[in-house]
């Protein structure tokens, strides 16, 4: 279904609704730039770092699609975990899992409050940036003692500069990427405003440095288009 959310006024903050759950694959390959090779990248190092009865998280698995892909290819019995604190998602998620005919766990949970297993991959995609600041690190925190020895997590977001004419065309540039997916300038203008102070993004820099204060030994970009980017953390 084509994501037509904003082609009207809006009346509330974003929330993952079940409008929004509908159109919700069809928004991601529309708004997030290279959204498809992010995934590749992530599942990539996910294969590799699975093992036998791993215990894998997705935080905010939304419509579980990166899990399903996962799961598909996966050559060992692993738990597969997804959570989510919208039904609405997850009753996508559900609808997909069993179409595909592939065994993962979808919970309706706050990521925050989880009591999380010993694991060996956590991932998380545009997931952080709508944790308020305040509590940001501590969830990173709570990830980081939830993981095995070497263990790794992979996360993507929306990144900002602190050079404030970059980041007026890093904001451009991904406009423009928007109105070439189909989206118009009402649309944009509508959704932007929708998110104010609902997701609010970090810098690289800032991500990295969030990381390792919560004691990851190592993390980088792994894969970026403009203000997007995808991260791994290792332990």
């Amino acid at each position: 279904m084509n994501d037509k959310v904003f082609t009207k006024p809006i009346k509330k903050h974003f929330e993952f609704d079940e409008e929004v759950a509908a159109v919700f694959d069809d928004m991601l390959k529309r708004s997030v730039p290279f959204y498809g090779e992010s995934q590749k990248i992530t599942k990539f190092f996910a294969l590799k770092s699975i093992k036998e009865e791993s215990i894998v998280y997705d935080l905010g698995s939304s419509t579980a699609s990166l899990l399903i892909s996962i799961a598909k290819d996966l050559a060992v019995d692993a738990r597969l975990i997804g959570l989510d604190n919208s039904e609405a998602m997850l009753e996508q998620a559900r609808k997909k899992a069993q179409a595909f005919g592939v065994s993962i766990e979808l919970e309706n949970a706050d990521i925050l409050e989880y009591d999380y297993k010993d694991a060996d991959l956590f991932i998380s995609n545009f997931t952080l940036q709508f944790i308020r600041p305040l509590v940001r690190e501590e969830l990173v925190k709570k990830i980081y003692d939830s993981l095995k020895s070497d263990g790794i997590f992979i996360f993507s977001e929306k990144v900002i500069s602190h050079h404030s004419k970059l980041n007026k065309d890093l904001i451009e540039c991904y406009y423009d990427y928007k109105k070439e997916q189909g989206y118009s300038e009402y649309e944009i203008v509508q959704k932007r405003e929708a998110l104010e102070n609902v997701l609010v993004p970090y810098s690289e820099d800032e991500n990295i440095k969030m990381a390792k204060n919560c004691g990851f030994k190592h993390c980088e970009v792994i894969f970026r288009w403009a203000n997007f980017a995808t991260f791994i953390a290792i332990k």
